[in-house]
């Protein structure tokens, strides 16, 4: 017990010297500027928010390499994530070491858990890192299931009108939030440069298969091939993908609903357990009295 205390009391004292070592602000200070600020469009956690202080200290003293630094910039900016790759970084190192700082107590109080609560800190740097290559992919799903309706409305639109801009920005207005800002920086692309370059830029932005179908056909468009059997033949195909991927979610259905009734099944099972075993229990120490 006393081991334990003193292990609470080193970790704790800890932090606040190095909090005030690197000059941590305080959480008030924190939730104060972030309220002013209108740029993040994340809602911050009051953690993150303690925690970014530490690490704008740890971003001005990391180097990255020029490669892989200017890869996860483009990643950052694809993910719509406003910070620097140092930051980044920097943030994934803190959380991580918020972690291992636990090993401080935990090897006062149980020597043998350390090295997992070490491979914890190690596992959660490595999720924090791959972060960006999750939620650039779940942008990339949520933006594919919206192009067969912007392929069936340029179909349809083909018919009357042949202007590209037109198609885009009036797509914008009813596009889902990924596809919207997408488009967004496409028009004003386009309204300030070269179409052709501005369309080639989308497609390398969202990196979709799907999406690499579509800017080839609007550059046929620019280029003034008749292309109507095209768009007719990808708005098909577009449909059948839509069905196999609804297809697909439904059958990930009951597998969710049978794992919820086993756990359910099983909590009941250790309702009726432990009845049991306390009665055994009270019976063998009525026993042992007589």
């Amino acid at each position: 017990m006393v081991q334990a205390i003193i292990g609470i009391l080193c970790g704790i004292g800890l932090f606040f010297v190095l909090a005030d070592v690197y000059r941590i602000p305080y959480f008030k200070t924190s939730k104060a500027v972030e309220s002013l600020s209108k740029k993040q469009k994340d809602k911050t956690s009051g953690l993150n928010l303690f925690l970014s202080g530490i690490a704008e200290k740890i971003a001005k003293r990391l180097k990255l390499n020029e490669f892989k630094r200017a890869q996860l910039e483009a990643d950052l900016k694809t993910a719509q994530m406003d910070i620097s790759p140092e930051m980044f970084k920097a943030n994934a190192l803190v959380k991580a070491g918020l972690i291992g700082v636990l090993a401080i107590p935990v090897a006062f109080i149980f020597p043998l858990f350390v090295p997992v609560v070490l491979f914890l800190a190690v596992f959660l740097y490595r999720m924090e890192t791959k972060s960006v290559s999750k939620r650039i992919k779940a942008k990339r799903e949520r933006i594919e299931y919206e192009l067969p309706r912007l392929v069936s409305n340029i179909e349809k639109t083909l018919a009357h009108n042949r202007d590209v801009l037109y198609m885009l920005e009036s797509y914008a207005q009813n596009a889902g939030p990924e596809l919207k800002h997408e488009l967004e920086i496409t028009v004003a692309d386009m309204k300030s440069g070269n179409y052709e370059g501005a369309i080639t830029r989308l497609e390398s932005r969202v990196g979709s298969s799907m999406m690499s179908d579509v800017c080839r056909g609007l550059i046929g468009i620019l280029r003034g091939d008749d292309n109507r059997m095209y768009w007719a033949s990808l708005s098909l195909k577009f449909n059948d993908t839509a069905r196999q991927q609804l297809r697909l979610r439904a059958q990930k259905v009951p597998r969710k609903v049978k794992r919820l009734s086993m756990c359910l099944l099983l909590c009941f099972m250790l309702i009726y357990i432990v009845v049991i075993l306390e009665q055994i229990m009270m019976s063998i120490g009525v026993l042992f009295q007589i």
